[in-house]
């Protein structure tokens, strides 16, 4: 019967110093971890777990410390029970310490990683800006040139209709002249007209007249042959 209860303390006692070695590389770990956050929780969350076990594995070891026939081997137990719960109170100060250094590297990392994060987004933002003020620029010049286009055929074609215009006016005056001169002729050829109207009035008086004479003259001579005695 002390055979056995002796076997259970031994594994008991192998138990609590394999959660031991668990909990301590779980702890190195901990303190080795890059991150995010979610990786320290699962680390964690396997700490509590061992933390657990061997918590019972203790508790265990101390219930057989009480059940032991001989004072030698209930005191050595519980001597034994003691190393391990300091062992198990160390251990859960170092987890502590393991992650509070943990949190603030994984702090101070993503604080690096924002800044950073921003340092590239400002670079990148005045990347963009001296991207657009080079584009915002070429869209002015490529404007300006084709205001230039536009304004020199605008000259051209105030210079074609200049040059229209000043020949429409030479056009023009020609005509004016050419009118003037038709009008002077149509005047003095409406003179003529009247001149040869009159003329004309005149010699038909003329010719009446005459006529006028020569029947006068015909019926004196009829008359006096006729008659002679008249």
């Amino acid at each position: 019967m002390a055979s056995s209860a002796d076997v259970h303390v031994r594994i008991c006692g192998q138990e609590i110093i394999k959660y031991d070695l668990e909990i301590k590389a779980l702890i190195q770990d901990i303190r080795d971890c890059p991150g995010p956050h979610s990786a320290l929780t699962e680390l964690n969350s396997q700490v509590k777990e061992k933390f657990s076990k061997l918590r019972l594995r203790i508790q265990d070891l101390e219930q057989m410390a009480r059940e032991q026939d001989r004072e030698t081997d209930r005191l050595a137990i519980q001597a034994e029970t003691e190393s391990q719960r300091r062992q198990m109170l160390s251990n859960q100060t170092a987890w502590r310490k393991a992650n509070l250094a943990c949190k603030l590297s994984i702090d101070n990392m993503e604080k690096d990683e924002l800044l950073h994060g921003r340092e590239i987004s400002n670079i990148r933002q005045r990347k963009a800006t001296k991207e657009s003020l080079v584009e915002t620029s070429s869209n002015i010049t490529e404007s300006l040139m084709s205001i230039s286009r536009m304004m020199s055929e605008q000259v051209k074609q105030s210079e074609d209709t200049i040059g229209t215009l000043a020949t429409s006016s030479r056009t023009v005056l020609e005509t004016n002249e050419e009118f003037k001169n038709m009008t002077g002729t149509i005047h003095l050829g409406r003179k003529l007209i009247l001149k040869y109207n009159r003329r004309e009035l005149t010699d038909k008086l003329l010719i009446f007249l005459a006529l006028a004479l020569f029947l006068a003259t015909v019926l004196y001579i009829l008359k006096k042959r006729l008659f002679p005695f008249i």
